[in-house]
C-alpha cells in the first residue's frame, strides 16, 4: 500500500515464527497486521532450533540478527551407544552452511520486541469461519477466554499456525495435505545438563528406528530430543510421552545414560510429543487467504529449515506487496513462485537428513556410522560436505534479497 491511509488490513493467524515474522515484515511494508494466537499468552520456551544462511539473511534484513544472537558451541560432539562406548559424532554447526544454535525462544523473542507498538495482538483468538469476495475476506473470530464471537474484514488472511492449521482447514482442506513420515519426536529444553556430559557437548545415540540427542548449547543447559519410527501414529497419542518414548526404545534396558534421558525429558516442565509430517500442497494461496511456514509446507525438524524458511517466506510475503502494492492476487503469484522450488528441494532434502538423525533400519545405521566416519576424516571430510551441498544442502542459502 502506498501510505498509512490506504495501507491493507491483514490477519496474521498464529504467533509463532512464521507469524510473528509475517506480521513484522507486512507493518514494514505499509500494511496493518492484526495478530491472533490461540494460546492465553505468548510462549517464551522452545527446543533447539538450527538457522541457515536463508534464515540468518531474512532475521539481518528484518533487523533482529543481533538479538537473537548465538548459542553455537565449539566443543566436538560424540556418538554412544548404550553401554557408554563413544566414538567422534556429527556436529549439526558442522554441516554446509554452518548453521546457528539457538534456542527456539531466542527467535520468536527477538522478533516480538522488533514489532512496533501499534501492532494489534489478540491472546485466546482463533478463526472460526473464513469466506471471501472480491473486496475482502470475511473472518468470524471466537475468544475463547471471553466466550465471544465477532466478524471482520480483512484485505488478507495469512495462516501461520503450524503443520495441523485451522486456517488450512477452513480454507482448503481439513488435512488432506498432510503425509505422515511415519516417526515421533519427542524434545524438551532441559535446566540443567545431563550428569556426567559437560553443558556445552553433544551426543547422539542411535540405533535402527530410533535415535536419542543431546544438543548443546554454549550459554544454556542442552536440548534434548528423541526420534523413532512408528507403525502406528495413534497409538503413540494414547498413553503419556515418556511411557511411548520408552517403549519405543524397548524392550532392551536402557542403560544409565538413556535412563537418565528418560527421566530428564520426564521432568521437564514442557515438551513437545508428535508425530511428524510433511504439507504438500499444490497451491499455499487461494484469493484473499495465503498459508506461510509449517501450515503451507512443514519441512520437519529433520531438515533443520524450519524457522529459517518461515523467516524467509514471511519477509518475501512482505517483499512481493510491496512490489505490487494495487495488484494482490500478481503479489501471492510472484510469492509462491519464488519460494516453491526452494521449498520443494528441501522437503527433498529432509529425507535425507532424516536418515542421519534417525536411520530407518540397519541398512541406513550402517550407512549412517560410514557417513559419520568420512565426515571425521579429515582428508575426505571436506569432499563429503560438498557431496552433501551437492545433495540440496547449498540451497539452505536461499536469499530473498536475489529477487
Amino acid at each position: 500500500m502506498k501510505n498509512a491511509a490506504d495501507r491493507g488490513r491483514a490477519l496474521v493467524v498464529g504467533m509463532g515464527i512464521a507469524g510473528i515474522a509475517t506480521a513484522l515484515r507486512l507493518r514494514q511494508a505499509g500494511w496493518e497486521p492484526v495478530l491472533i494466537e490461540r494460546a492465553p499468552g505468548r510462549r517464551s520456551s522452545g527446543y533447539f532450533i538450527m538457522l541457515f544462511g536463508a534464515g540468518l539473511a531474512s532475521a539481518r534484513r528484518l533487523g533482529v540478527l543481533d538479538a537473537i544472537g548465538d548459542r553455537t558451541t565449539q566443543r566436538l560432539p560424540f556418538e554412544v551407544n548404550r553401554a557408554g562406548r563413544r566414538a567422534p559424532g556429527m556436529s549439526p554447526a558442522g554441516l554446509p552452511g554452518k548453521p546457528r544454535m539457538v534456542l527456539r525462544g531466542d527467535v520468536e523473542q527477538a522478533l516480538f520486541s522488533a514489532l512496533p507498538p501499534d501492532v494489534e495482538i489478540r491472546y485466546s483468538t482463533v478463526p472460526t469461519r473464513i469466506t471471501q469476495d472480491d473486496t475482502a475476506a470475511e473472518v468470524t473470530l471466537h475468544d475463547t477466554a471471553a466466550d465471544t464471537t465477532v466478524t471482520e474484514r480483512f484485505d488478507l488472511v495469512i495462516g501461520t499456525d503450524g503443520m495441523r492449521s485451522t486456517v488450512r482447514g477452513l480454507a482448503f482442506s481439513p488435512d488432506e495435505y498432510l503425509h505422515p513420515l511415519n516417526y515421533m519426536i519427542g524434545a524438551t529444553a532441559l535446566d540443567h545438563p545431563i550428569d556426567g556430559i559437560a553443558h556445552d557437548q553433544g551426543l547422539s545415540l542411535a540405533e535402527p528406528g530410533r535415535s536419542a540427542w543431546i544438543f548443546p548449547f554454549a550459554d544454556h543447559a542442552p536440548g534434548l530430543l528423541f526420534s523413532y519410527r512408528t507403525s502406528d501414529i495413534e497409538v503413540e497419542f494414547t498413553r503419556p510421552a515418556i511411557e511411548s518414548i520408552r517403549a519405543a526404545f524397548g524392550p532392551q534396558p536402557p542403560g544409565p545414560l538413556l535412563e537418565q534421558m528418560f527421566t530428564a525429558f520426564e521432568q521437564a516442565p514442557a515438551h513437545l510429543f508428535d508425530s511428524v509430517h510433511q504439507v504438500k500442497m499444490p497451491r499455499w494461496h487461494h484469493g484473499r487467504v495465503v498459508l506461510v511456514g509449517d501450515a503451507a509446507w512443514c519441512l520437519t525438524l529433520y531438515s533443520g529449515m524450519g524457522a529459517s524458511s518461515a523467516m524467509a517466506g514471511g519477509e518475501l510475503l512482505g517483499t512481493m506487496l510491496e512490489r505490487h502494492p494495487d495488484d494482490l492476487p500478481a503479489a501471492l503469484r510472484a510469492w509462491e513462485t519464488r519460494m516453491r522450488p526452494f521449498i520443494t528441494t528441501e522437503q527433498e532434502s529432509a529425507l535425507m537428513m532424516r536418515t542421519l538423525f534417525t536411520p530407518h533400519d540397519r541398512k541406513e545405521q550402517l550407512l549412517r556410522t560410514a557417513m559419520l566416519r568420512l565426515m571425521n576424516t579429515p582428508l575426505i571430510s571436506k569432499a563429503m560436505r560438498n557431496l552433501m551441498a551437492g545433495r540440496g544442502m547449498e540451497n539452505k542459502q536461499f536469499d530473498v534479497a536475489a529477487v
